[in-house]
């Protein structure tokens, strides 16, 4: 008689634990629908992130006042204001600074101080060259 009565309560007590479980999964499984909702409206409301782009401009289209910027990740089609497109040609090496909003990229703002950094960058290598054919012509003697 006491294995039966120990056998009913450990078969109560497997349900209980069951049941518990199954109503802590119901009660979890709309909680995440919900958090899922919010960050949707927080997305809605957050301003548009600042994305950079550098490279050489490839394309200046002055009736639809865009510029296309060849970058890393490939071509870039910019819309920029009057101010920004006088500054620019192409071919230019530029940084641009944009924003994208229902499908379209706007320039914050568009930079050409890469192009000087290349030019200082060729103009030393021939300072080199020059040090090192005076180098050259004392072995020349012996």
């Amino acid at each position: 008689m006491k294995k039966a009565i120990a056998i009913i309560v450990s078969v109560l007590f497997v349900f209980a634990i069951t049941s518990v479980s199954f109503a802590a999964e119901k009660a979890a499984a709309p909680a995440p629908v919900e958090k899922k909702a919010e960050p949707a409206k927080a997305e809605k409301k957050a301003p548009a992130k600042v994305k950079q782009v550098t490279g050489d401009v490839t394309a200046v289209d002055a009736k639809a006042k865009t510029i296309t910027v060849k970058g890393k990740k490939g071509d870039v089609v910019i819309a920029v204001d009057e101010k920004m497109i006088a500054d620019v040609k192409a071919g230019d090496k530029v940084t641009a600074k944009y924003t994208e909003a229902d499908g379209k990229n706007t320039a914050k703002s568009v930079k050409k101080a890469a192009a000087k950094k290349a030019e200082e960058k060729k103009a030393e290598p021939v300072k080199m060259e020059k040090k090192a054919e005076p180098a050259a012509k004392p072995a020349e003697k012996k």
